[in-house]
């Protein structure tokens, strides 16, 4: 027995409609539900309500997802992440024309962290000098570093 994917991921936004117009219509995602969780102490969120709009890449049991989530009950708190800080600093998305998608999300607006570059896929689980991936990372709405990968 052992770990056989990623279930989901779990992202804090302050501004779902403009955070889905970066995970929805520039990434790609598809929605699958869309929905208000919590208010009630018997859930792992507690009493507080948040929306939370659940988006997909691909179908089946085992296929990851994203969770946003907006808190409707009180104002958003904390920081966004910086690559390479201490805990989860980023997380990755396989693409198919990464700089098409690249020069959408540059035009709406969203910063830039790292401009698509290629690079080995020996850190991808393939042997050294065998293919090369090309990346680049960009920042959501709430300033949350997004990779972006597409293998040439």
């Amino acid at each position: 027995m052992g770990v056989i994917g990623v279930s989901h991921v779990a992202v804090g936004v302050s501004d779902m409609d403009r955070a889905l117009v970066f995970y929805r219509d520039l990434i790609g995602l598809r929605v699958t539900l869309d929905t208000v969780e919590g208010g009630s102490e018997e859930t792992m969120i507690g009493s507080n309500r948040r929306r939370a709009v659940y988006l997909r890449a691909a179908e089946g049991a085992h296929e990851f997802f994203i969770v946003l989530d907006q808190q409707l009950d009180r104002e958003p708190f904390g920081m966004p992440p910086r690559i390479l800080q201490l805990g989860t600093h980023h997380f990755s998305f396989w693409v198919d024309d990464l700089q098409f998608m690249f020069d959408q999300i540059v035009s709406e607006g969203f910063r830039v962290i790292l401009r698509p570059t290629e690079t080995d896929a020996e850190a991808y689980g393939e042997a050294a000098g065998s293919s090369r991936v090309l990346t680049g990372v960009v920042k959501d709405q709430d300033g949350n570093p997004v990779q972006l990968d597409q293998r040439l």
